[in-house]
């Protein structure tokens, strides 16, 4: 699984830390997306799909 993050689509709505504060923080000048991983174990799976799901402007893309 890789990971894509688009920082200028991203509101920073800070959901994606919420699923998967493993893989995903927010920059703390900007409060967007910051990806700590792009390419997680299996065992963030679960975790960054629902991330995926839930960012509000789609910033968060998984790639297989």
């Amino acid at each position: 699984m890789k990971i894509n993050v688009d920082r200028d689509r991203c509101v920073g709505a800070g959901q994606c830390v919420l699923a998967a504060p493993a893989v995903f923080d927010q920059n703390g000048e900007d409060g967007l997306v910051q990806l700590l991983q792009s390419e997680p174990g299996q065992d963030q799976h679960d975790a960054v799909t629902e991330a995926e799901l839930i960012c509000p402007s789609g910033a968060v893309e998984i790639h297989s």
